[in-house]
């Protein structure tokens, strides 16, 4: 099933459930399933691009989220928080710490990483292979206190 059928069953199970936030990220991803249909492009979404867009929404959210705490508007924090919460149902589950340095660790030893400089032929492989399972912020962390 393609995250657009599931989208929309999921709209019409809130809909009948009358889940108002629920209602409300669902719509906003299947609006971004359209724009990214109707771009242009030419190609089918496959299910790379559908993820990639997933984590973009999804860190729009986080984003905003961490906006909303600094500026303590717990208000708008909480709706962010209850969309990002269903944005990541759609996600794969995310890797633990432990899980990341060991994979960045096969990584590492594949690209033949020694130093620091080698932190670009490192983030290049890691990034393609962890896609949807780790974000590049924590990715880049991780590889800059394995290679110190």
């Amino acid at each position: 099933m393609t995250l657009e059928a599931r989208i929309m069953e999921e709209i019409k199970t809130a809909m009948k459930a009358k889940n108002e936030a629920e209602l409300r990220t669902l719509r906003a991803i299947k609006s971004a399933i359209l724009l990214e249909k109707t771009s242009g492009s030419g190609t089918e979404m496959t299910e790379a691009d559908e993820l990639k867009m997933l984590q973009k929404l999804a860190k729009q959210r986080r984003d905003s989220l961490d906006i909303f705490q600094q500026q303590n508007r717990e208000d708008l924090a909480a709706k962010e928080q209850e969309e990002l919460s269903i944005i990541e149902r759609f996600l794969p589950k995310p890797f633990t710490q432990d899980e990341l340095d060991a994979a960045l660790k096969d990584i590492i030893a594949q690209v033949g990483a020694s130093s620091p400089a080698d932190m670009g032929k490192v983030m290049g492989v890691a990034s393609k292979q962890l896609a949807g399972k780790a974000d590049g912020k924590s990715i880049s962390e991780t590889v800059k206190r394995l290679l110190a």
